[in-house]
């Protein structure tokens, strides 16, 4: 993660506007030789749900084939945390993340995490008709996040574009992060969503450094469907130079094949040069 100093200085250079006169070649945009580290790649095994079947090892290895070696989580598919955490010993992935509710047995979130040696637990989803509604939801997840921040964990929340759009006259986006404390509650900003919601994502971060502690790299098509990493329209260059997180989640809402953008997503994200 980068300091505050580090990511101020960038800032500063990016704005003066120098760069961007310059020729685009090795020499003149040193820059351009900055990449996302192969170690902070994962995947949201959600974009594999429909191959996973009843024995999810064969395409966990197939994963640490193409190179990953971390994994976001959402469910555990019938299988108890201890059980799936020897599935992934085996194929030599860590699920780093997972996607989990907070309105349940906070104490079992925590369990679950420890034994399947978690770093980040992060809510998927919120959406509440008033403003009330999305207040409330603030408060429960700052509590909660406090529970985890004492378990040695950090909760984070993971938008989706209603966030962005008010609710008598707020966005529940901006009711979750001064609710909240970055001591007790990071964000992990999905990039497809928030472009879909209309904002700039690096507007974004910079708002709510550092807070902003996990990307899901998920790309737009023209047409607004979703497009694996690299093959839509999101500019993830411009958005990387400009920001720094410990995790670039890959993702796919709806894969036409899902290993394909898995590996197609990865060799994308070891490739980029930014």
């Amino acid at each position: 993660m980068p300091t505050r100093r580090t990511f101020l200085s960038a800032a500063l250079a990016a704005g003066t506007g120098a760069v961007a006169a310059l020729p685009a070649t090795a020499s003149a945009t040193p820059h351009l030789h900055r990449r996302v580290p192969r170690q902070s790649i994962g995947i949201q095994l959600y974009t594999l749900r429909d191959v996973m079947g009843d024995d999810p090892e064969p395409v966990l290895s197939a994963l640490a084939d193409i190179g990953y070696r971390r994994v976001e989580l959402a469910g555990t598919y019938g299988r108890t945390a201890a059980e799936f955490a020897r599935v992934l010993r085996r194929t030599g992935l860590r699920a780093t993340s997972a996607h989990v509710g907070i309105d349940g047995d906070l104490d079992q979130v925590i369990a679950d995490a420890r034994t399947l040696g978690h770093t980040y637990v992060v809510v998927p989803w919120a959406d509440h008709a008033t403003l009330a509604g999305w207040r409330a939801f603030a408060t429960r997840l700052e509590a909660a996040g406090e529970a985890l921040r004492r378990a040695g964990l950090s909760l984070g929340y993971h938008n989706h574009a209603h966030e962005f759009a008010a609710v008598e006259g707020a966005r529940p986006f901006d009711v979750i992060t001064s609710g909240t404390s970055r001591r007790n509650v990071h964000l992990e900003l999905d990039l497809y969503w928030a472009v879909a919601g209309g904002v700039d994502p690096v507007a974004l971060y910079r708002e709510h450094f550092p807070r902003v502690r996990q990307f899901h790299v998920k790309d737009r098509a023209p047409d607004g469907s979703f497009a694996d990493p690299g093959e839509g329209t999101i500019d993830f260059a411009r958005i990387f130079r400009s920001t720094g997180v410990a995790e670039y989640i890959v993702e796919n809402d709806q894969p036409a094949d899902a290993l394909a953008t898995a590996r197609i997503g990865y060799d994308y994200l070891t490739r980029l040069r930014f």
